[in-house]
């Protein structure tokens, strides 16, 4: 028992242990996730309408966008953003007449670093789950009496997004890791709090394997909630 005190001792929580800070760090990391995912669903409609649209001038623009996105590595998307947005926000500062000087905050970037990462993914996903309805369904709508407006918002919508769960659902775990990326702009999430805390105690292997248990223990949460969702979602349609 000794043993695995001494072992486990880095991890403890209070003066002179590292449990708090990777709670902190866990929490932090499922914040930046959630608002990621919050803006990126919010953007990822609207390029999938954009995508969707009759108008080469929506269309174009939203593949481009896309195409880029999903063809750059993540963690370069992530470096643009952040020092892009330091040189955007000081050059309109200078253009206002205004002192530059000025710094985006690690989280801010963060965040629109992975929601624009999000988007790209999740305009797919909504172009998919929008062209699965059937089409009859569509027209019997339409049949009925019902206008265009009154057909997306009673047919088309809702079962919108009962083809789009199972893809958001591994879309949110994807993100819920890759916020380990913004260990590169010294935000403190999970992963980096591990890395010092394994280089300050030199026991990187220990402090890794913890992080890697909470990530695994928020994935498995993330997981049973999908599932629950979609589980929701199925109500009242017969299984083929």
């Amino acid at each position: 028992m000794e043993t695995l005190h001494t072992l486990l001792g880095p991890l403890s929580f209070g003066q002179g242990g590292w449990g708090d800070d990777l709670l902190k760090g866990a929490f932090l990391t499922l914040q930046l996730a959630l608002c990621a995912m919050t803006a990126g669903l919010v953007l990822g409609l609207l390029l999938a309408g954009a995508k969707l649209s009759s108008s080469r001038l929506l269309r174009w623009p939203a593949s481009g966008y896309t195409l880029f996105v999903r063809g750059v590595p993540e963690f370069l998307i992530l470096l643009i953003v952040f020092f892009g947005s330091d040189r955007l926000l000081n050059w309109t500062a200078t253009s206002l007449g205004l002192e530059a000087g000025y710094e985006v905050p690690k989280f801010l970037a963060a965040v629109i670093g992975l929601s624009l990462i999000f988007a790209a993914y999740a305009c797919e996903i909504f172009r998919g789950a929008y062209l699965a309805v059937p089409t009859g369904q569509i027209e019997a709508g339409a049949a009925i009496g019902l206008t265009r407006r009154q057909v997306f918002l009673r047919i088309r919508f809702p079962q919108l997004w009962r083809f789009a769960i199972p893809g958001l659902g591994n879309l949110w775990m994807v993100v819920l890791k890759d916020t380990s990326l913004a260990a590169v702009i010294a935000l403190n999430e999970l992963l980096r709090i591990a890395k010092l805390g394994g280089e300050t105690e030199i026991r990187p292997l220990l402090f890794f394997t913890a992080a890697g248990v909470i990530y695994l223990i928020m994935t498995s949460v993330s997981d049973i909630g999908r599932a629950s969702l979609e589980a929701r979602a199925r109500r009242g349609v017969a299984e083929v």
